[in-house]
């Protein structure tokens, strides 16, 4: 299984960017999607994840409301949409996938996934 995130880049206080997150390798069962996102010197950040079956999805008290993860089956992409961006979310998301068996518990373990893409910088400045 093979993620490639894209999508990131500048954009002003305030304003919209849309991540996308291809999959290869891959076989759409019993699984859970999650953007995660890092800052130098900090430990990495689930801020949206997307659950297989129920497609229910779970955001972040930091991001609810702003951004929204999605998913295309037919093409195997993940998609998050980021709205009303703030400074703060300048830093590096990433993609992830994992098989293992859902605790909502552990949804935003960095720990918990198995397979990730190589990152995006997303940076929000005037």
């Amino acid at each position: 299984v093979q993620l490639q995130a894209s999508g990131g880049g500048l954009v002003q206080p305030g304003g919209s960017l849309r991540l996308s997150c291809a999959i290869s390798g891959f076989t759409w069962g019993s699984y859970t999607i999650g953007w995660f996102r890092q800052a130098p010197g900090k430990e990495r950040e689930g801020v949206s994840c997307l659950r297989s079956g129920s497609g229910t999805t779970y955001n972040t008290d930091s991001v609810r409301g702003r951004f929204t993860i999605s998913k295309d089956t037919a093409k195997n992409m993940v998609f998050l949409q980021m709205s009303s961006l703030e400074p703060e979310d300048t830093v590096i998301y990433y993609c992830a996938l994992t098989y293992r068996r859902w605790i909502v518990s552990a949804r935003f373990e960095a720990t918990n996934y198995e397979y990730w893409g190589q990152g995006t910088q997303v940076t929000v400045s005037s």
